[in-house]
């Protein structure tokens, strides 16, 4: 009996992703690479900029159909991250008109090649592991399961693609007849949640092994198993479906994903084997998600900016009314007025004493005189700033309640835009559960095919056993 099993296509044009470490490359490649650019002024340095422009141009070229003239400007760039994309792009090009995967294969050997010249090392791990799985994908596509395997066995156990690789990897090792090994491929990465590519066909997977190892006992458990595996994710989307509307994409997805505590969502020590983390990552594979959240976060801190600002406002407005009632004090101006009056008036007692007193006691009076004029002009400019400052705290109190007009007014306009932020993330997120949970619905009709082909062969053996 021949029983079929899911396998998810991957696709093989991307524009964002990232590279790292490479499997060995064959000499004739590097050596062709390292005489290109000692033959002329190429792969000189001149910035990501200059790089990502150079890799602009190609990818021009690549959509127009010269791909001849994309692997021209590719190999004229420095090695690094732009460079490595480029030739991703450039061997999906080679797999979709190929018949035979040899140029899709070195273009991609090239990529990784390239990755080692990037010096963002967590970019850099997550595009070689990309890279690896595609190359892994290719190969299997066109029967060659050996090299197939040196790929898939060469990503990172704590990758985003590990659960795909791993149910490649047991694809290609069940063709070569290997079903204990490729079993156990499977079963690794059912260990991993079923929001990660590769993880519900490595649930069928198991059924399929057993299957054709002949033991169909065994088969029909994993079957059931894998039912209620995809019945049970169906539950936990409808939860997640039902917390996004309660309280937003962004709390339920971005949010408690960062936390640790255990929640409906399930949790666990390792942040790859968190269902959570998971649908996280990937709803984030899309760009528009990307975009949409991004948009959220920023508007999430603008608002707590502007709300901050507000406070400041708020305290400084209040410092100012408080100096104000502190210097319009009338008791305070009352005294300042009365010194001055008393000034006068010994100013004109001195005048006095002075007309009738003789030139030996002259001296002595415009002493005093002088004494008594510093004072006076001492309490008239304590006066001319008491009476002054009012006015520069109303001048600043009326700045700061026309700030905090404006700031009310651009705090109102990010809360509408976060809220249409909001809403527009919450869409896409819930499009993306409902797409999830169609996949775990087609997964689910595919194991109850299988346990129905299964039931249906056992019926017949025993039809064919009990003929006489």
């Amino acid at each position: 009996m021949v029983l079929r099993v899911l396998l998810v296509p991957v696709l093989l044009t991307v524009c964002g992703f990232t590279l790292a470490a490479t499997p060995s490359m064959p000499d004739e490649i590097r050596s062709g690479l390292t005489e290109f650019r000692q033959a002329g002024d190429v792969g000189v340095n001149l910035g990501d900029g200059r790089q990502q422009a150079l890799f602009e141009a190609a990818e021009k070229a690549r959509t127009e159909g010269r791909t001849d003239e994309a692997g021209r400007i590719l190999a004229g760039m420095k090695e690094g991250y732009w460079a490595a994309l480029g030739y991703l792009n450039l061997a999906s090009d080679y797999a979709k008109t190929d018949l035979n995967p040899a140029r899709a294969l070195v273009a991609l050997r090239v990529a990784l090649a390239m990755s080692e010249g990037d010096d963002n090392s967590r970019r850099s791990e997550h595009l070689k592991n990309n890279l690896l799985v595609r190359a892994g994908y290719l190969a299997y596509q066109h029967g060659e399961f050996d090299k197939a395997i040196s790929f898939l066995e060469k990503v990172d156990l704590d990758s985003f693609n590990t659960p795909r690789a791993l149910y490649l990897h047991g694809l290609a090792l069940a063709e070569r007849g290997n079903h204990r090994a490729a079993m156990q491929s499977w079963h690794r990465a059912r260990k991993y949640p079923l929001a990660y590519p590769g993880v519900a066909d490595a649930w069928i997977g198991m059924g399929r092994g057993y299957d054709l190892s002949g033991y169909l006992g065994q088969a029909g458990e994993a079957y059931l198993a894998a039912n209620a595996a995809f019945e049970s994710e169906r539950v936990t989307l409808r939860k997640l479906a039902g917390k996004i509307r309660e309280q937003g994409a962004y709390k339920t997805l971005v949010e408690d994903a960062r936390e640790t505590g255990v929640d409906w969502f399930l949790a666990d020590s390792r942040t790859l084997t968190q269902p959570r983390m998971a649908y996280l990552l990937g709803f984030l594979e899309e760009t528009n998600a990307q975009t949409a959240a991004g948009r959220v976060a920023a508007l999430r801190l603008m608002a707590a900016k502007l709300e901050r600002y507000g406070h400041d406002l708020e305290v400084f407005q209040e410092a100012l009314t408080e100096q104000l009632v502190g210097i319009q004090e009338q008791g305070s101006r009352q005294r300042t007025a009365d010194l001055i009056a008393k000034g006068e008036e010994l100013g004109a007692r001195l005048q006095r004493l002075a007309d009738n007193n003789g030139p030996g006691g002259q001296a002595r009076i415009e002493a005093l005189r002088k004494t008594l004029s510093d004072a006076q002009a001492r309490l008239s400019q304590v006066r001319s700033n008491a009476s002054g400052q009012p006015e520069i705290l109303e001048r600043l109190r009326h700045t700061a309640a026309a700030l905090t007009e404006r700031n009310e007014a651009l705090a109102s306009s990010v809360h509408q835009l976060l809220q249409a932020s909001e809403v527009a993330l919450d869409e896409l997120a819930l499009d993306y559960v409902e797409a999830r949970d169609q996949q775990m619905a087609f997964a689910l009709d595919k194991t109850e095919q299988q346990i129905a082909h299964l039931y249906e062969y056992l019926a017949l053996q025993n039809l064919e056993e009990t003929k006489p």
